[in-house]
């Protein structure tokens, strides 16, 4: 893209400007001249159907619906139930990707003609193609707010975060709680600092003493709580802040400490106290994040170990001294205990602000993100990383840098143009944004970026490399805001503040300068970013900025699943292991793709990346994978597991970016149940010192309120029973030492030959069983006599025979063999088994139809297609019968499956009946759980009962893209 108003600008950004000629030549990045960007993809017809698998229920349907082919089911899902317009079943309801981004594009563009944003309606055009083709190609996403509103006769608004005020009278605390209402009930979030309401130790004017911040907190708290978000059963999104110095900061302190006793007692004397059970209501305070605002004065009082004194709000004078080290304390215990409050540095923000002349940034969105001046908004976009990693699958790799400029100057240019035509929810936050115009660029998929390039999350090369992307981006994104002041003018408030904001444009530049380089990857970005900064000086200085804001690092939630990105935001990997669903129905597990990618990297061969990414697949970790130099090990770091990435780490990537972003970073360090107070203290502390503007901890299993509080007595139950049986063993002497037996199959046995065809290939299968009691051998016929396939598939066979008569349950074979993924693979011609991910995934769904009870394979997702077509007519896979009746004539279709009819006319024995049904992952962090042995520690998703996962401040639900409470 090119502007020709501002001046010559470096390269082939710059095209003839002439005096006097306004608007911006637009210069193609990836469409074809005379070609639309929807003609150069295939498009398919999807059928989106969202269920809780819990209880069978259908929470979304809509079928038939035009995707191109290369978007992921999951992607698919979210964007057709999130943010497809219009009633289900109407003629009014979009059904097409192609209609949702449209009505986005043709919006924008419209609005940047009509405020003579381009020099031409060729330059328009570009525009909406370029726009259109990024957004087709999940290179980028908007805030959801935009895909919600943009184009509709409802309300446009386009941002996702606000800030309010609150001043010290009833009136503004009364308007307080409408405006947030008014925001929690159009889908989006709010923060404010309460510090300017005095003190429950200071008098009123009629003489008596004043509630206090907290007392109004209790108000809030119960409208966010009855309004949630969105009209949604999920909670409100919203921030609470108070200054350190405020006297009433330790009752701040303590709020939620004291609500998670009043929920343990509750919790013990048996009231469902679980997050969203039906009792939580009766606890307060849990609506909100709380922070606490603390400036360099205190901070250096708990370095030297001094006093630091509260002041009272009307008049400054401090009124109270108190230790400062021992209030730091508190503010630990209170995180260690229930991970809250947070903490945010005012000195370090404010000293980044740009406006200072218009007021001090004494706040936050509710993720932290979005910091600026009170009474104003934030809309948000977020790039796609691993787009722009060029890699040739032999170890050979490069971040394309100046794709990426390109991008984030249409991008940048695009969320202008939306503030020209947005909606707000009140009059002041609406002059407030038109006169400053923050922005909120950001990426998601630095986490998958970094490992796909063989660098550890937690490492200088890591550092680096993510230092260098931020940096670019903020530059680019702040040079193309000073391109567009020479056109369509800079912010109203610039004038007032040009000194300040140029000087912080200076220490963008600087810390960019004095960045280190650290290898072939980073370097050449860093030469990008330090051009870009040179031209933010130099035509800042001529022109000024259109944005007072440009960039923020949000948790990407939702969108970061309708790009198909693998981690949000500024997050590392969950795992190695991702659980991924299936166009046509049924889902696999799979090994991370950057995996082999970052082998590559470090230069491992092919033979050996199969034996790695095998040994991943079967244990979930890199741990004495062949192979695989120790290392190495570090590259493979997740936020989960055996190795998981030490708070610390996420703590130094935090300070690592935050030099090149406007705003802040959405993030929550998590750390182990096992983290001490005093390392709370310290991440606290280190965060100061290193210059990072906000974060908040979470130590696992510190909340009661969640659905992991049986935890505990699972664990306490499992070590009385473990020193019961220590007990027993060392009492009796004797060992016995019990020995499978083999049961062979009689001369005569029913049997059931099935002919196969998958992904091209044909074979036959025979399966034998036991007259009385279920599957006993198996035979595969494929390809010639004597060949190496027939020969490997009679070997197979008699390995699995041999298990079965041994006593391996047939469940144990379905759940190791299914999903397993490799060629031949593709369509059967069995109309119970469409898809399959190779032979033996085809096979061992077959026998589990065939001999498998009901609640077994259900258990383990595999359902007939008859079964299916019954869910989705009535919600249910199973069949109804009667109390008295059995359908005989559905179960007895052949001898194996007449076995099914005892296990419904008969129950089995009690010890049969008591056999753990195995387990079954719905999303990539059930599947890590599950893999690894652990738990994650966060909520099931209200929409569809699956494991959610943390983004950012944070939690959303790989299912159905839902959050827990930012958009």
């Amino acid at each position: 893209m090119t502007e020709t108003a501002s001046g010559p600008a470096r390269g082939s950004r710059a095209k003839g400007a002439k005096a006097g000629n306004k608007g911006l030549h637009i210069e193609r990045i990836h469409t074809t001249p005379g070609v639309h960007p929807y003609d150069e993809v295939a498009w398919e017809r999807r059928d989106v159907v969202m269920t809780n698998w819990r209880d069978g229920s259908v929470n979304f349907e809509q079928r038939g619906v035009e995707f191109p082919d290369f978007w992921s089911v999951n992607a698919v899902n979210i964007v057709t139930s999130k943010y497809f317009r219009g009633a289900v079943g109407t003629p009014q309801r979009e059904v097409s990707l192609k209609q949702l981004i449209d009505r986005i594009v043709k919006t924008y563009r419209k609005a940047g003609e009509d405020h003579k944003y381009f020099a031409s309606p060729a330059d328009a055009e570009i525009f909406e193609h370029e726009l259109a083709y990024a957004l087709l190609h999940q290179i980028f996403s908007f805030n959801s707010p935009v895909w919600f509103n943009v184009g509709t006769p409802q309300p446009q608004q386009v941002s996702a975060c606000f800030i309010l005020s609150v001043d010290d009278s009833m009136e503004s605390i009364l308007d307080w709680y409408k405006e947030e209402g008014m925001i929690f009930k159009g889908g989006s979030g709010a923060g404010l600092n309460l510090s300017r309401i005095r003190s429950s130790k200071e008098l009123l004017s009629s003489g008596g003493n004043a509630s206090g911040p907290v007392s109004f907190m209790r108000g809030a708290d119960a409208s966010a709580g009855t309004i949630k978000s969105g009209g949604a059963t999920r909670r409100a999104a919203k921030m609470v802040v108070l200054d350190v110095d405020h006297p009433d900061i330790e009752d701040f302190i303590q709020t939620k400490v004291s609500e998670e006793e009043k929920i343990r007692v509750l919790r013990d004397a048996g009231f469902d106290m679980d997050l969203g059970g039906d009792d939580i209501t009766s606890v307060q305070y849990q609506n909100a994040n709380n922070s606490v605002r603390v400036n360099d004065e205190f901070m250096t009082a708990v370095e030297a170990g001094g006093k630091f004194g509260l002041r009272a709000r009307m008049t400054g004078e401090v009124i109270e001294e108190v230790d400062a080290k021992a209030l730091f304390r508190k503010i630990a215990e209170a995180a260690w205990a229930c991970a809250d409050p947070g903490i945010q540095y005012d000195d370090t923000i404010n000293n980044w602000h740009t406006c200072p002349e218009s007021g001090r940034i004494t706040a936050s969105n509710p993720c932290s993100e979005y910091m600026h001046l009170d009474n104003t908004s934030c809309n948000l976009a977020s790039l796609n990383l691993m787009k722009f990693l060029k890699d040739d699958g032999k170890g050979s790799q490069s971040f394309e840098a100046e794709r990426f400029q390109k991008v984030v100057e249409l991008v940048i240019t695009a969320m202008d143009i939306s503030i020209c035509f947005a909606d707000f929810p009140t009059q002041k936050i609406g002059e407030n944004t038109r006169a400053f115009r923050q922005l909120g660029i950001g990426y998601a998929n630095l986490g998958a970026l970094l490992m796909a390039t063989g660098h550890a999350y937690d490492s200088e090369g890591g550092r680096a490399l993510a230092g260098a992307i931020t940096s670019l981006m903020t530059g680019t994104a702040y040079r193309r805001s000073a391109e567009l002041a020479a056109v369509v003018g800079p912010y109203d408030g610039y004038a007032r503040n040009a000194g300040a904001h140029n000087r912080v444009m200076k220490q963008h530049a600087d810390a960019n300068g004095t960045a280190v380089r650290m290898d072939d990857l980073d370097t050449p970005v860093w030469a990008a970013a330090t051009e870009a900064w040179q031209d933010v000086l130099r035509l800042g200085e001529k022109n000024g900025f259109r944005n007072s804001q440009a960039s923020v690092l949000a948790p990407t939630g939702t969108i970061g699943l309708a790009m198909s990105c693998d981690t949000t935001g500024v997050e590392p990997d969950l795992a190695l292991v991702k659980f991924k669903k299936l166009v046509g129905g049924g889902s696999m597990q799979i090994v991370n793709g950057t995996v082999p990618q970052a082998l590559r990297r470090l230069g491992y061969q092919e033979e050996q990346i199969e034996a790695i990414v095998a040994h991943i697949a079967e244990h979930g970790n890199v741990i004495d994978a062949p192979g695989l130099k120790p290392e190495h090990y570090e590259v493979f770091d997740c936020a989960m597991g055996e190795r998981a990435i030490s708070p610390m780490g996420h703590v130094r990537m935090m300070a690592a970016i935050q030099p090149w972003i406007s705003g802040a970073i959405s993030k929550t360090v998590n750390m182990p149940e096992t983290a001490t107070v005093e390392e709370v203290e310290e991440i606290y502390y280190e965060a100061w010192k290193l210059g990072v503007k906000a974060l908040a901890i979470y130590r696992d299993n510190c909340k009661v309120g969640q659905p992991l509080s049986a935890k505990k007595k699972e664990e306490e139950k499992a070590e009385i029973t473990e020193k019961a049986e220590e007990t027993i063993r060392t009492a009796v002497e004797k060992v016995v030492e019990y020995r499978p037996v083999r049961k062979r199959l009689p001369k005569g046995r029913p049997g059931i030959t099935t002919s196969f065809t998958v992904g091209g290939a044909e074979g036959y299968m025979t399966a034998n069983s036991y007259p009385d009691d279920g599957l006993g051998e198996v035979f595969l016929k494929m390809s010639k006599q004597g060949s190496t396939l027939a020969g490997m598939m009679d070997a197979f066979s008699i390995a699995v025979s041999v298990g079965l008569q041994y006593g391996v349950p047939l469940e144990t074979y379905v759940s190791k063999f299914t999903n397993m993924r490799f060629e031949p693979a593709g369509m059967t011609d069995d109309p119970d088994v469409r898809m399959a991910q190779s032979i033996v995934d085809y096979i061992f769904r077959r026998l589990a139809l065939d001999f498998l009870p009901f609640e077994t394979r259900s258990a383990l997702g595999i359902h007939s297609a008859e079964e299916r077509q019954r869910h989705l007519e009535t919600g249910s896979y199973e069949q109804s019968l009667d109390d008295d009746e059995v359908d005989v004539e559905g179960l007895a279709q052949s001898a194996p499956r007449a076995q099914e009819l005892k296990a419904v006319a008969a129950p089995k024995a009690e010890a049969e009946a008591a056999k753990p049904v195995p387990k079954q992952a719905h999303t990539s962090a059930e599947l890590v759980e599950m893999q690894l042995g652990i738990q994650a520690d966060a909520p099931l998703c209200f929409s569809c009962g699956t494991k959610m996962q943390r983004a950012g401040s944070c939690y959303i639900c790989e299912g159905c893209g839902s959050t827990s409470g930012c958009s």
